[in-house]
């Protein structure tokens, strides 16, 4: 709707352009939400200079002070945004974070309330110009947050048993419940619903601190979605050698608080497994002998890796502190007895590492404190749900900076390489925990994009975005890079040429802070990871197609030059799919092959429909075997599909006529199969 000339008008009041687009804690190392809509285009231009990122698309490096008043700014200004956004009259934004770009560009992250009860998935960013016109706007739903009745139907009671009895089939210890359940709207998988969210403490098998959040329906008692929150992710170090530390000397005592970087402390847990535990201390300014044995050492690596990780994300993005702030989270060490883990905690704004087995490897390694903090700053901006999709960008995210602060290091004796973990020997064969260049090498983790990736655990779904990370980086194939070999390879067999480490992880880092919501899944990543490319060098530079080409090499989404490289059928008719009705079906006539289809038979979608969770989507091989590419319910409330999809197809005769099976399973919303195409590598 469009708001009156009678309304008072601020940087932040938007107005309507005339094409404007909707665009559409605590975390452990160790090892099903989506993206609405698509993101605002940047203008289709050449960039300043071929190869250089446009200044104006950068981030300032605003002060806290800075931050604080263009949040204040934004806040005072929240109701004539709900309005020109046409949210309804019971509901309010609270603005939780801001970004501003060097040509006055602001992009304003919202959370937002129904009748006073939070929205869990309602959250959007606003980017607005320096003229105040509104550019576009990324929501985590798009789907109308309205309620029936705000009085449940169920008794609290009977939510917090469920989350209890969540917690017991994960086989928690000690659990019970750490914030008793309270009312919100769930909007994150569909349509918006009354419910209970409750929270259970105690730890998760494995020793790590849990906080398990439980969303019950608070009309019919159902459970709608459960994550996990806690994410796991002169000193002489134990990995990095002799390094400078900065610390803080009182009288005659010398303690970790480093008064440089927000007064990050370093604690002493001491083996135990709750509370803050004892500032390190001592009589001197040097840290340990570089022993695991030596308490002090494994300190020395987390205090000297939470410092580079702040240098990190200040020279390289601008960003003062994980929340912009200014403020410095702390670390804990020496968590518990061989403990093999580390992670990160929203409740307490801090990372807190193990020792390892045998507490022989402490697991404070530069990549892997990096990889905890940035957890920190993933929980809050893009805020990504720590479960399905959402829940392997979220690692994903962790183990890319947690990379880039190993480069960014420099440090001879810890080199930057595209290896998670490769100093902690968690493993107990030298191996590292993962691989970004074939995160498949790990046993566990997989390429590239699938259906179904969203149900595996989100330490291994990550592996696609790790792997377009480092394509978009450094390309496909055989390389040596600071003395570690790589090999990568591509799930369409063809080549992807990369950018750099440096412009790969202005573009990650630009997507994550100013277009990935808490529920973007894979397409949501390219389409974000596309709207920052073309803001940072065009939409025609080199840069914008390798993001196309590294996320096609990774199943997600098609080529720059719209091919997917081998022998291509395709079929461009147009077929209606009825609104809760029966299957439809397009078909291709594959002729002229040898033998069986390949593999990795690549199956590119092209579906036109407003609410893509009602769709199921199959493909049908000749014989009548059927493989499911996208299972009804699932894709949220996000708009049309547009993924290359990956099928083992090897049992299956080439030659003969597949289908394209859609069937719409529930009413209201409409579309139509606008194409499809079978490539065989």
């Amino acid at each position: 709707m469009r708001r009156s000339s009678s309304h008072r008008r601020t940087s932040h009041t938007l107005h309507r352009k005339a094409a404007a687009v909707a665009l559409v804690g605590v975390s452990a190392l160790l090892a099903a939400a989506v993206q609405a809509g698509s993101a605002t285009a940047a203008p289709d231009q050449a960039p300043v200079a071929a190869g250089k990122a446009d200044p104006g698309a950068l981030p300032v490096k605003l002060t806290p002070a800075q931050r604080a008043a263009l949040i204040r700014d934004a806040q005072a200004a929240s109701a004539d945004t709900a309005e020109d956004l046409g949210l309804g009259a019971q509901e309010k934004l609270v603005v939780r974070d801001v970004v501003k770009d060097r040509d006055g560009t602001l992009h304003t992250r919202y959370e937002r309330t129904y009748a006073g009860l939070p929205v869990l998935g309602g959250d959007l960013i606003v980017a607005t110009a320096k003229d105040g016109a509104r550019e576009g706007v990324v929501k985590a739903t798009r789907a109308t947050v309205k309620v029936a009745s705000l009085e449940p139907s169920v008794a609290a009671s009977r939510a917090e048993q469920q989350a209890l009895g969540a917690a017991r089939a994960e086989r928690a210890k000690d659990a019970d419940v750490n914030r008793a359940p309270r009312k919100v709207i769930w909007a994150a998988t569909g349509k918006p619903t009354l419910a209970y969210e409750t929270v259970v403490g105690g730890l998760q098998h494995d020793g790590t601190p849990q906080e398990l959040h439980v969303v019950t329906d608070a009309n019919t008692g159902a459970k709608l979605f459960e994550w996990e929150a806690i994410e796991t992710g002169t000193g002489n170090t134990v990995y990095s050698g002799t390094v400078p530390l900065t610390t803080t000397q009182s009288g005659s005592t010398y303690n970790l608080t480093d008064g440089a970087r927000g007064g990050h402390k370093t604690y002493n847990l001491n083996r135990g497994t709750s509370g803050t535990g004892t500032l390190f201390s001592g009589s001197d300014d040097v840290w340990g002998n570089g022993s695991p044995s030596n308490l002090e050492s494994a300190a020395a690596d987390a205090h000297y890796g939470a410092a580079l990780t702040w240098d990190y994300y200040k020279n390289v993005h601008g960003r003062n502190g994980i929340r912009g702030d200014g403020v410095g989270a702390y670390s804990r060490v020496h968590y518990g007895n061989n403990y093999v883990n580390a992670f990160w905690s929203d409740s307490c704004f801090c990372m807190t590492y193990g020792d390892g087995s045998g507490n022989a490897n402490p697991l404070t390694s530069i990549d892997v404190a990096a990889h905890e903090m940035t957890h920190g700053l993933t929980s809050v901006t893009a805020k990504l749900v720590y479960s399905g999709e959402s829940g392997g960008l979220n690692e994903a995210t962790s183990d890319i900076f947690g990379s880039t602060v190993e480069f960014y290091a420099n440090n001879s004796s810890d080199i930057g390489d595209y290896l998670i973990g490769e100093e902690i020997n968690i493993n107990g064969d030298g191996t590292p925990l993962r691989y970004m260049d074939k995160p498949s090498k790990d046993g566990a983790s997989k390429d590239s994009w699938y259906s179904g990736i969203g149900s595996i655990d989100v330490h291994y779904s990550s592996g696609p975005a790790n792997h377009f990370f480092y394509l978009l980086s450094e390309g496909s194939g055989a390389k040596v890079i600071n003395g570690v070999s790589y090999n990568s390879p591509t799930s369409d067999g063809l080549p992807v040429t990369g950018i750099g480490r440096a412009k790969a992880e202005q573009i990650w880092f630009k997507a994550l802070t100013t277009k990935f919501t808490s529920n973007t899944n894979y397409a949501g990543a390219r389409t974000g990871t596309l709207a920052a490319a073309g803001e940072l060098y065009g939409t025609t530079s080199a840069e914008y197609k390798a993001v196309q080409d590294a996320w096609a090499a990774v199943a997600v989404g098609s080529r720059s030059g719209g091919g997917g490289g081998g022998t291509t059928f395709e079929s461009t008719t147009d077929v209606s799919i009825p609104d809760q009705g029966a299957a439809v079906t397009s078909p291709i006539t594959v002729t002229g092959r040898t033998g069986n289809a390949p593999s990795n038979l690549q199956v590119g979608v092209d579906i036109v429909h407003t609410y893509i969770g009602d769709l199921q989507v199959q493909l049908v091989a000749p014989d009548g075997t059927a493989y499911t590419l996208k299972a009804y319910g699932t894709g949220g409330s996000a708009d049309n599909i547009n993924t290359t999809y990956t099928v083992n197809a090897s049992s299956e005769v080439a030659n003969g006529t597949w289908l394209l099976r859609v069937q719409d399973n529930a009413a209201i919303d409409t579309g139509y199969i606008n194409g499809w195409k079978l490539t065989f590598p």
